[in-house]
């Protein structure tokens, strides 16, 4: 049930109050919350798995999964926290003999304020109510106002209930984190607008995304906005490759696109490669795979429905043909669509750079390699691009390969976007409009750095300095002092 905007005006406030609560409580104390709350959603019994399965249409396996990648999260983002990586704390000591004379100047990162997430469609655990969004946030040590998504409510309480048990437990504020459903966009835009919000995670739809960016950016102090909106996620075939493994590639290629009815924001829904007898193969094989997949519901009748549309809409397209089609699909199912242009066609229309958020993947079948460095060029920021290539492929196009990378957040060698591992090293996000600040990510635990700040202390007397700036080092991180990293005492 939604909330009034006087209910949700008395949330904010005891977010605000929160926030300065927290500020006060040791880093220590903030990780045992973490490791506390991945220990309720782990508890969490099958009811929580039931909810989803009804309202999202995701297997059983699929959400057992989710929900272990989620209490991971958790308990991975604590143990950087621990470590004392968002902080990256920093020292450089003083030196009175130069002159002038060098301040003691110390640099560690604080947390924003309170943060505002909007839950996700496509994944009700890993990127919605208790998802890595929140998970980052509380590790900066910024209090949560969760939005939640309307195709989950059920879900998303539970989760809820699962933070809210652990806050408790903990010690932490009422306002620590909050669960919220609001009735309207206009609710939503409200809540980016407040002066006690002072970022935004949100996971979603390019024109969501880009609506919330334009709300921050028109405050009276403008705050970020963390959106990652998706993309079509190019899949470069190279000729060695295909000469190599046609057939095999397009079994694989397959698989990939039809994963959880390709719902999701890795999902590799564009393909370039040159016009080739290998490529005929490739597509032969593709057309036979994609008969053999089986329709299925997509998350909700409303993706669906949107999926058919816009599919629809790109296959209208001048220049475009169905190559494959799963025809004999029922009410709220996703059929896997395949479908082909040439590279003269892709480079004189910008929609058909439009993601289609399903199974439909579309071939462009370029003449030559001046023209798929022309495509490549023209392509829009994305989250992911992958090579299918051999290592005399990457070798001999160098020059195609630095214009991928300017295009994209990860490259990928011989193996497919849809996997996005939760570790440091990787980077989910992409220029825009994948992404709307290429410089972070939304998976992995440099995510927190998304909220927080540097603040310099200088010539400030140890005992009143961050437990991660003073001289001893009491927490045993890592630490640049005078440009070298240590653990070692000041």
């Amino acid at each position: 049930m939604s909330i009034s905007i006087e209910e949700l005006n008395n949330i904010l406030e005891k977010a605000e109050n929160a926030f300065l609560t927290i500020g006060k409580f040791s880093i220590q104390k903030r990780v045992s919350l973490m490791r506390t709350i991945a220990e309720e959603i782990e508890a969490l019994g099958p009811e929580l798995i039931q909810a989803a399965k009804r309202e999202s249409n995701l297997p059983e396996g699929r959400l057992t999964g989710e929900k272990a990648r989620t209490v991971f999260q958790w308990r991975s983002y604590a143990d950087a926290l621990e470590n004392g990586s968002p902080l990256d704390a920093s020292i450089d000591t003083a030196n009175s003999e130069r002159t002038p004379p060098k301040p003691d100047i110390r640099k560690t990162h604080v947390a924003l304020g309170p943060v505002a997430v909007f839950g996700a469609s496509n994944f009700p655990f890993a990127f919605s109510t208790a998802g890595g969004d929140t998970a980052s946030a509380i590790a900066a040590g910024c209090p949560v106002v969760l939005k939640a998504h309307p195709g989950h409510p059920e879900t998303s309480l539970i989760m809820a209930g699962a933070i809210l048990t652990a806050v408790a437990k903990s010690g932490f504020p009422e306002g620590t984190f909050s669960h919220v459903e609001l009735g309207s966009i206009e609710d939503a835009q409200y809540l980016v607008s407040h002066p006690v919000i002072k970022a935004v995670g949100f996971t979603g739809s390019n024109r969501a995304g880009i609506a919330l960016v334009e709300v921050a950016a028109k405050r009276k102090e403008p705050i970020p906005v963390f959106a990652e909106m998706g993309s079509i996620n190019p899949v470069f075939l190279f000729s060695g490759k295909l000469n190599a493994s046609a057939s095999e590639v397009a079994a694989q290629y397959v698989g990939s696109l039809t994963l959880g009815v390709g719902q999701f924001c890795t999902n590799p829904g564009l393909i370039i490669a040159r016009d080739s007898p290998a490529l005929s193969i490739f597509t032969q094989t593709l057309e036979d795979e994609i008969a053999k997949v089986v329709p299925a519901s997509m998350l909700n009748p409303g993706i669906a429905k949107a999926y058919s549309g816009n599919r629809e809409k790109l296959v209208s397209q001048s220049g475009v043909a169905v190559l494959a089609a799963v025809e004999e699909v029922e009410e709220g199912q996703g059929g896997a669509t395949v479908a082909i242009v040439s590279g003269s066609e892709f480079l004189t229309n910008d929609a058909l750079q439009e993601e289609v958020f399903g199974p439909f993947a579309l071939i462009v079948k370029c003449k030559n390699e001046d023209e798929i460095f022309a495509v490549t060029s023209k392509l829009h920021g994305q989250l992911t691009a992958t090579l299918l290539a051999t290592v005399d492929d990457v070798a001999g196009n160098q020059d195609l390969i630095e214009v991928i990378q300017s295009k994209c957040g990860r490259i990928i060698f011989n193996n497919f976007p849809t996997g996005v591992e939760v570790c440091k090293s990787m980077h989910h996000g992409g220029p825009f409009p994948s992404s709307s600040n290429s410089q972070f990510t939304s998976v992995g635990s440099d995510a927190i750095k998304r909220f927080v700040r540097p603040l310099s202390f200088q010539n400030w007397p140890d005992e009143f300095l961050p437990e991660e700036l003073k001289n001893a080092n009491p927490l045993n991180i890592w630490r640049t002092v005078d440009n070298v990293l240590t653990k070692e005492a000041v």
